[in-house]
């Protein structure tokens, strides 16, 4: 399945820059975003070394998208 690149808009970049303490609550919001996914998974049935491959994956497509975004710059 092609990959479709996702792109953080101008406007989410401008705002974070400008915004210095709505960073620190994203990564608190990220923290108990990832706890919940994972205690879902788990109670669904799903091994850890299966979430290991969901993240795995989750990380190679951030990465694929930082290489798409440097060679746009």
């Amino acid at each position: 399945m092609p990959h479709a690149a996702t792109q953080t808009p101008p406007v989410a970049r401008e705002t974070e820059a400008a915004a210095p303490g709505a960073v620190p609550n994203r990564e608190k919001a990220l923290r108990i975003l990832s706890k919940s996914i994972y205690k879902e998974l788990r109670q669904n049935g799903y091994a850890p070394k299966q979430i290991v491959a969901l993240a795995t994956e989750l990380i190679s497509l951030v990465t694929t998208d930082i290489k798409e975004d440097a060679r746009l710059d």
